[in-house]
């Protein structure tokens, strides 16, 4: 459930909406904890509410648990788009925003009109909603990834460094990497356990400098003072706890900075785009292969037609160009 919002603040339909997309659909935490804010602005607008803030900025919940199923057969699409403009003007959202707030609105709707039978109609099923325009991807270019990988110093070196590493050369995303254990590891076979969306697992195949960054912070990773619950965490804080995804992006905006992209639109998302770029243009990766590495969702309908050895994922992972790249002693 959301941090923000309680499951008693909630209408019956939205919960069991939402433990529908964590059990039946393994959505992860973070997404339907977005799915629970979209919804809950949507009611509080459609109450009058004031929606000015986000929940929890304002410290006021509304209690939304009295909208029953009357209710919600009440909804028209001109009140969903009425939502979305407000959005707009009043919320300051960007096209993006709105077009997930959209597909917020338009999952729940469907639920409890087709699966669940609860209202005859379908108000958001004539729902049409701007796609947001797709930017090209940003990225370091080769130059700028070994400036940043060689600008690592400092007390938590060895673990900064094996973070970069792991971003650059991997691909993983940043829950991805935060949930990382140190049974994941498997140096015999090089490879690594990653859990993605939805709590799928994939495995990532090493490269030498992935092998050497990892085998240096394992050597020097805090485990005396770790609670029981961080003890299985491959990356730790300066807390002694399992490495959270702030201090992730706070070390990785500091380390852009070192190397002048401050301010540059750079996030921990862009390393992703970086390892994916690279590959394809330095090691002529097939973007099929990329696919299977980085874990897309769009991955099982790819496998339909394409079926990729391991071998080519081993292989793939090799070919990164910061495959030799090594932390100067």
């Amino acid at each position: 459930m959301s941090d923000a919002i309680d499951r008693k603040f909630l209408p019956p339909t939205v919960y069991e909406y939402i433990s529908e997309l964590l059990i039946v659909k393994a959505r992860s935490k973070a997404t339907v904890n977005q799915y629970i804010t979209d919804l809950y602005l949507f009611f509080c607008y459609l109450e009058k509410y004031d929606t000015t803030l986000s929940p929890g900025q304002d410290r006021k919940i509304y209690d939304l648990s009295h909208i029953d199923v009357s209710y919600l057969s009440k909804i028209t699409l001109k009140d969903i788009n009425n939502f979305l403009i407000f959005c707009s003007s009043d919320r300051s959202n960007s096209a993006k925003t709105r077009a997930r707030k959209a597909s917020s609105i338009r999952g729940f709707f469907k639920y409890i009109s087709e699966k669940m039978n609860y209202i005859d109609h379908n108000p958001a099923a004539q729902l049409q909603v701007a796609p947001p325009k797709k930017a090209l991807p940003k990225y370091l270019t080769l130059e700028q990834s070994i400036a940043m990988l060689n600008s690592v110093k400092g007390e938590n070196k060895e673990r900064d460094y094996c973070i970069l590493t792991l971003f650059l050369n991997c691909g993983l995303r940043l829950a991805e990497l935060c949930g990382l254990n140190v049974n994941d590891v498997n140096f015999e076979n090089e490879t690594l356990i990653v859990t993605g969306k939805g709590n799928k697992q994939r495995l990532v195949y090493l490269n030498d400098a992935c092998i050497k960054a990892l085998k240096d912070y394992l050597a020097v990773r805090p485990a005396g003072s770790l609670k029981s619950d961080d003890r299985k965490a491959l990356f730790i804080s300066r807390l002694n706890k399992r490495i959270g995804r702030q201090a992730v992006q706070l070390m990785v905006y500091h380390y852009l900075e070192e190397i002048g992209l401050n301010g540059q639109h750079y996030s921990v998302h862009k390393l992703r785009h970086t390892a994916a770029t690279l590959m394809y243009q330095h090691g002529e990766v097939d973007v099929l292969i990329l696919k299977d590495m980085l874990g897309h969702e769009q991955l099982s309908t790819t496998e339909i037609y394409t079926h990729l050895e391991n071998k080519q994922l081993r292989d793939a992972a090799k070919k990164n160009p910061l495959s030799s790249q090594k932390k100067n002693d």
